[in-house]
C-alpha cells in the first residue's frame, strides 16, 4: 500500500516572472536570500563582540565575489572542463548554470584571506563567524537547486520521494504498467529570453505517446542538503553564541568542514553523477568528484579542529574592536 504522501511531483517552474528579455529565477532570488539573511546574522554577531557593522558590508563584497568567481572556476575546471577549454568565453555565461560548492569554498577561503590581511583581522577569527552566514547560504541555495529540479537524487520508493518531470536529462525509457509514483512526460523544447533552454511541460491531460519517458519518484537530495545547513546553522549559533568573544580559535570553522563535507560524501551516494566523466573516476576510486574533493575539506577542518584554542598566544581570535569608538564619535558629533 502506497503511504498517503508518497511521490510528491515536482512540477514547478524554475522562473518566478518574464519581464521582456529579463528573466526573474527562484535560483537567483534564494542565492541572493542568502547573504541578505547572512549579512543582517553578521552584523548582531559584530555588535555584540564590540565590532563595528560597517565591516560587514566590507566582508559581504568579498564573500560574493569569491563565491561567484570561485563556484564557476570550480564548476568550469573540476566538472566540465572538456566543454570549456574551446569555448572560453563561455565561462563568463554564468545565467546557463554551472556552479560548484567545492570551488565556492576555496573562492571564500581566498576571499577571507584577503579582507583579513588588508583590514587588521584575524584569519580564523574571521572563519569562524562567517561559516555561520555560509550555512544560511547553502540552505538557500539548496532549495534554489531543488526550484530548478537539478542536482536530483537516484531513483527510490521511500514514502517522501519527489517526481521530477521538469529533470529531462534524469528521465527514463517507459515501461508498462508504469512504476508506483511514475510519470509520463509530455513536454516541448522551449527557449528563454536570455538564450537558455529548457522543457515547458504541456497541459494535464495532453496526449502522451506510449513511448514517451517518464520520471521517477527520486530522492529530494536538495532538500536533505538544505536540512543539514539549517542543522549547522543552530549548531554553530548555539556555539558561538555560548561563548561569543571567548570562541576558541579555529572550533567553528574546523567543525563546519569536517561536518559539512562528511556529509556530502555520504549524500553523493544516494545523488545521480552531476557530468558524465564521473562514470569512468567511479569506476577507478569508488568516489565521484564531488566526494574525491571533500577529503581534503575534511582533513584540514580536522587539522584546524583539533587545535582549536591552544595557541596561548592567539586563543580566540582578534578583530578590530571599535564599535565603542563609533558610538562614541556618534554621541559627540549629536552633541
Amino acid at each position: 500500500m502506497t503511504a498517503p504522501l508518497a511521490y510528491i511531483t515536482w512540477n514547478v517552474s524554475p522562473i518566478i516572472a518574464e519581464i521582456g528579455p529579463l528573466l526573474l529565477r527562484w535560483y537567483g532570488v534564494l542565492f541572493a536570500l542568502g547573504f541578505v539573511i547572512g549579512s543582517f546574522v553578521l552584523t548582531h554577531i559584530y555588535k555584540q563582540e564590540g565590532v563595528r557593522p560597517y565591516w560587514v558590508d566590507v566582508i559581504t563584497f568579498y564573500m560574493v565575489a569569491g563565491t561567484v568567481l570561485g563556484a564557476r572556476l570550480g564548476h568550469v575546471f573540476f566538472y566540465d572542463w572538456d566543454k570549456y577549454k574551446n569555448n572560453l568565453w563561455d565561462i563568463f555565461k554564468i545565467w546557463e548554470g554551472g556552479l560548484a560548492s567545492h570551488g565556492a569554498t576555496i573562492g571564500i577561503l581566498l576571499a577571507v584571506f584577503i579582507f583579513s590581511q588588508r583590514n587588521k583581522f584575524d584569519y580564523l577569527w574571521v572563519l569562524d563567524r562567517i561559516v555561520i552566514v555560509v550555512a544560511i547560504g547553502g540552505a538557500c541555495i539548496r532549495i534554489g537547486n531543488l526550484m530548478n529540479s537539478e542536482i536530483v537524487g537516484k531513483p527510490t520508493d521511500a514514502p517522501w520521494a519527489f517526481v521530477f518531470p521538469r529533470d529531462t536529462e534524469h528521465l527514463q525509457p517507459a515501461t508498462h504498467p508504469l512504476p508506483a509514483g511514475a510519470v509520463q512526460v509530455a513536454a516541448q523544447p522551449v527557449i528563454y529570453g536570455d538564450g537558455t533552454s529548457g522543457y515547458r511541460l504541456l497541459p494535464e491531460g495532453s496526449a502522451v505517446a506510449p513511448d514517451a519517458p517518464m520520471a521517477v519518484p527520486r530522492h529530494p537530495t536538495q532538500i536533505y542538503e538544505s536540512l543539514f545547513c539549517v542543522f549547522l546553522l543552530a549548531l554553530l549559533y548555539g556555539l558561538w553564541n555560548k561563548y561569543k568573544a571567548r570562541t576558541p580559535r579555529g572550533l567553528l570553522f574546523g567543525l563546519f568542514v569536517v561536518l559539512l563535507f562528511t556529509f556530502r560524501i555520504l549524500v553523493e551516494f544516494l545523488k545521480e553523477n552531476q557530468v558524465s566523466d564521473e562514470t569512468g573516476i567511479i569506476a577507478q576510486y569508488h568516489l565521484n568528484i564531488g566526494q574525491l574533493l571533500s577529503i581534503p575539506f575534511i582533513l584540514i577542518g580536522l587539522w584546524v579542529l583539533l587545535r582549536a584554542g591552544k595557541d596561548p598566544q592567539n586563543p580566540y581570535g582578534y578583530a578590530p574592536r571599535d564599535l565603542a569608538e563609533e558610538e562614541a564619535a556618534a554621541a559627540a558629533t549629536k552633541a
